[in-house]
């Protein structure tokens, strides 16, 4: 019924448009009800107001892309629309593939980046070194730009095995308004490449873009702890550069998850989603994961003892087109009879259509 909504959304968001799904649900009473329709919107169609919406809708869907929060609004006794942010997977790009490109790009692919990975010698540049890499570019690193589309999302992180390629690379990339650059060096050698590139009239503002020394100071030594450094003040520069809101979160998006939702079948199935959690939980609101009733599912929204119960209430469901919402309980005496460790409350949407 809306799978090829689903198909345009992972469209959209692939090629780094931030979007958000309007679902518009009716209640039958206070959990349960049918699913009315379902939209989506880039954040363009947001900022132009492009089809006629009721303006707290369009209010809440724009305070969605600043915070990263699903919303629900209620426009009417019994009818809600829940507003979902979706927003492209955060690109890394690095450029040198030596002894910290390794373990950087395995920690920053663990937390969330669509890592490329850019160097001039075979040796270092194959896919066999950095399996976690989505891209691996064999290439000399001027000719490269030539192969990088740059966007205001990406984060570079400058890496070479030499002064000269570092100031070769600072220099094209300073020509991008970037979410991030940051590049590895010694206080001398970086001070260096600055005074030069001042005196070819860089501008203070766009230097003191560059993070160098690269990393948070944690006095990091080894090449394992140089990259938890860096991929903390990427993580830092991702959750709060540029965001003024102080609650903001990147959401969760499985893109696995939802290119399974785009897919046609005639088999039974539901979508599960938090919509909302307070507490000690184990993934955050927007989490989702997709179900069939033949127990075959895709995705996570919190494992044990709790998805078991949802998963439970799905197949309840799911001969029915329709949605339910089901409160997990993981705090207090709940939780403990359970076995778990979580201490919070999330409420799950599941969805049937």
């Amino acid at each position: 019924m809306f799978e090829t909504l689903y198909d345009n959304l992972l469209n959209k968001v692939s090629n780094g448009d931030k979007c958000v799904m309007l679902t518009y649900l009716t209640l039958h009473d206070n959990v349960s009800g049918s699913i009315e329709n379902k939209i989506f919107l880039t954040k363009d169609d947001i900022d132009k107001k492009s089809i006629s919406l009721h303006n707290e809708v369009y209010i809440r869907a724009n305070n969605a892309l600043s915070t990263g929060k699903t919303d629900i609004v209620h426009i009417d006794e019994n009818k809600l629309v829940l507003i979902e942010p979706f927003f492209p997977r955060p690109r890394l790009i690095v450029f040198g593939g030596g002894h910290i490109a390794k373990p950087l790009v395995e920690f920053a692919s663990k937390v969330g980046f669509s890592v490329t990975v850019i160097d001039d010698r075979p040796y270092f540049a194959n896919t066999t070194r950095f399996p976690d890499a989505e891209k691996v570019l064999c290439e000399d690193f001027k000719k490269s730009f030539n192969l990088i589309e740059f966007k205001k999302s990406d984060f570079v992180v400058i890496v070479t095995r030499g002064h000269r390629h570092d100031e070769l690379v600072l220099r094209e990339v300073l020509n991008y308004d970037l979410s991030y650059i940051g590049m590895i060096g010694s206080k001398r050698r970086v001070k260096g490449i600055m005074n030069e590139l001042i005196s070819e009239c860089y501008s203070k503002e766009i230097l003191d873009k560059v993070n160098s020394p690269i990393g948070l100071d944690i006095g990091a030594v080894t090449p394992e702890e140089i990259a938890i450094s860096i991929v903390s003040q990427l993580i830092s520069f991702k959750n709060k550069g540029n965001i003024k809101a102080n609650s903001f979160s990147y959401p969760e998006f499985d893109k696995e998850v939802t290119l399974e939702i785009s897919k046609k079948t005639s088999t039974p199935r539901a979508i599960l989603t938090i919509i909302s959690s307070k507490g000690s939980v184990p993934r955050k609101s927007g989490a989702k994961m997709i179900t069939y009733i033949d127990g075959r599912s895709l995705g996570s929204i919190s494992g044990g003892c709790s998805e078991s119960e949802v998963l439970t209430k799905a197949r309840d469901i799911m001969t029915n087109n329709g949605f339910l919402i089901q409160q997990v309980d993981m705090t207090g005496d709940v939780a403990e009879s359970m076995g778990m460790v979580c201490g919070g409350v999330m409420d799950v949407l599941i969805e049937v259509f």
